[in-house]
């Protein structure tokens, strides 16, 4: 069946518009609820969210959904995505709710479920919850109604938790750090890690007011952390998005660092230390061809997995591999959580700059990335990859490309779109190869 609801990570939309509603909220509730009701426990969900104005809507809406089929729950106040399914499995949850819209600016929002093992839905979850939401649920009897109640220690467990992915004797005296946390879930508890670790932070993006998450903050607008990084003299940077499960790096000259470089950091750095498994690391299409070749240089493989954090987990869990992420900087490592988690990448980043005693710019730049080029063709309808004419320049393009570029062209899954992007050692035939692409899908779909 299709799906109305359920993208790729999760429920996401326009707050107050289409399907991110109070009144959708408590039907998710009433579902997932009515779905992880198993065995003969008293049952619990935990709920986190970010700093968006509509968290506090729709959270009031999946109590309610979640309490009227009989479901206790925890909720955890502001959070970041890892700490939802950190906590989902340390207070035996059996789904956890993570409220956020991650990047996305703040009049959007999201819904984003978790099983009792911490990890998001397998798809025949997300399905069936789907089929449930036209469905009426049937609700408990009034003696069985679920509580509600709100735990303050939860920022303190995640805080520890985040700590212990550092080996005991990692301490970070001596570096100043600029965080930047979105002005989002993160606003508390990534400064204060940093800080416990023994480092001076230097906070930004830690004045939430409902509406300013993402707003030209935070790990896709990196201009705030830049020029907090050089005119504050600090020796790195690190920028997290609304949920921070994404993590950009900005070195003391105020380069960026993507997560195609802190890929290459981590898993290298793993890999000398024989903790590397599967012998290599999970990325996906549009990774850079430079990361490829870095990795091949130490004796690792690249794997790549389509575009999106759940389809690298699906990767990572079925070969065996501990580290992926994307080169927007969802980091997932699987010896320290079971979703990406910018802040305890953070500090790989910064227990390798402590350990290394060089630079931050002599560090993270282990590769030269090749030129690469990304356009998208907006169509009217019809399915113009189809067309015959489209097809030969794709062809053409992948032969002109061969043993010295990629091509990955896809289709959005969101809007209709099509994706084009190429990379390769030349950047005049990079160009040139978009172009032709792109001209003919163009023609195409006229």
């Amino acid at each position: 069946m299709g799906r109305n609801y359920f993208g790729t990570d999760g429920i996401r939309g326009l707050t107050n518009a289409g399907v991110m509603t109070a009144a959708t909220a408590m039907k998710v509730g009433q579902a997932a609820g009515r779905r992880f009701l198993r065995g003969k426990h008293r049952h619990r969900v935990v709920i986190g969210k970010d700093t968006r104005l509509s968290g506090y809507m729709l959270e009031n809406a999946l109590v309610a959904g979640f309490t009227s089929v009989g479901m206790d729950v925890v909720l955890l106040g502001p959070m970041p995505t890892p700490g939802v399914a950190l906590l989902t499995r340390e207070l035996r949850a059996d789904v956890g709710v993570m409220i956020s819209a991650s990047h996305n600016p703040y009049e959007d929002n999201g819904i984003k479920l978790f099983g009792p093992d911490g990890f998001k839905l397998s798809d025949a979850d997300e399905l069936a919850i789907e089929t449930m939401l036209g469905e009426e649920q049937a609700l408990a009897p009034a003696a069985e109604i679920g509580r509600a109640r709100r735990i303050d220690d939860a920022r303190g467990r995640y805080i520890h938790a985040v700590k212990g992915s550092l080996p005991d004797d990692v301490r970070l005296d001596g570096l100043k750090i600029v965080v930047d946390c979105a002005n989002g879930a993160a606003y508390q508890v990534a400064p204060s890690a940093i800080w416990e670790l023994g480092a001076e932070v230097v906070a930004v993006g830690v004045s939430p007011n409902g509406i300013n998450i993402n707003d030209r903050c935070g790990s896709t607008h990196l201009g705030l952390v830049k020029e907090t990084v050089v005119a504050s003299g600090a020796d790195i940077g690190i920028a997290l998005d609304g949920d921070a499960d994404r993590l950009i790096v900005v070195d003391e000259k105020g380069q960026t660092v993507d997560g195609d470089q802190i890929m290459a950091l981590i898993g290298t750095r793993l890999a000398a230390q024989g903790a590397l498994r599967g012998g290599g690391v999970v990325a996906t299409v549009m990774s850079n061809l430079g990361l490829e070749r870095c990795l091949a240089g130490q004796g690792l493989e690249l794997i790549r997995a389509k575009v999106g954090d759940r389809y690298v987990l699906e990767a990572m869990k079925a070969g065996g591999y501990n580290v992926g992420g994307e080169q927007s900087g969802h980091m997932i490592l699987l010896d320290h959580g079971t979703t990406g988690d910018g802040t305890v990448a953070a500090l790989q980043v910064l227990a390798a700059l402590v350990k290394s005693g060089k630079r931050a710019s002599e560090l993270l730049h282990l590769f030269d990335p090749v030129p690469q080029l990304l356009r998208n063709v907006r169509f009217a309808g019809g399915k113009p990859l189809e067309q015959t004419r489209v097809k030969a320049v794709i062809a053409e393009a992948e032969a002109q490309l061969a043993g010295r570029g990629r091509l990955v062209i896809r289709p959005s899954g969101t809007e209709p779109v099509i994706r084009v992007m190429a990379e390769g050692d030349d950047a005049t035939e990079v160009e040139q190869v978009v172009a032709a692409i792109c001209d003919a899908v163009q023609e195409a779909a006229a």
